[in-house]
């Protein structure tokens, strides 16, 4: 896997994938245009997770509708300021979602499947939660 980085003035770089896809990051804490990069990690682990939770529940047969992942990092007050914890907590939808099937979803994603969180976890004090929401409407069929 590879990627570029290219500073295209003040505070403001553009990465490149080697998949072709750009994505902006602004470091300037007073008036950026992006996020951040410790705010990429911390969206790219509730990407990943996410992803992982909604395959798994989707496979599972649960009529899911919605997944939010409220991702809460804190960091230390020294440089480098590393995150010192990272707590996901999921918010998934769906038409009678069961409780037990979501908990396992997120377990797994946590241990087994999502590489970036887990990655993360070496380091960091990685947590997980989650809730289940009744839907207003039954899911339409794919």
């Amino acid at each position: 896997m590879q990627a570029k980085v290219k500073w295209t003035g003040d505070e403001t770089f553009i990465g490149r994938s080697a998949s072709g896809h750009n994505v902006v990051f602004d470091a300037n804490k007073e008036d950026s245009a992006a996020p951040s990069p410790m705010e990429m990690v911390l969206m790219a682990a509730g990407t990943c997770s996410s992803v992982d939770v909604v395959s798994i529940l989707k496979k599972a047969r649960q009529q899911v509708t919605g997944c939010e992942v409220t991702l809460t990092g804190e960091r230390v007050d020294t440089v480098p300021r590393v995150f010192s914890k990272i707590h996901l907590h999921f918010e998934v939808t769906g038409f009678d979602v069961s409780e037990k099937h979501v908990e396992r979803a997120v377990n797994l994603s946590a241990e087994k499947y999502c590489s970036v969180s887990i990655m993360l976890s070496k380091a960091v004090d990685v947590t997980h939660s989650f809730s289940v929401k009744q839907a207003d409407f039954l899911p339409q069929a794919e």
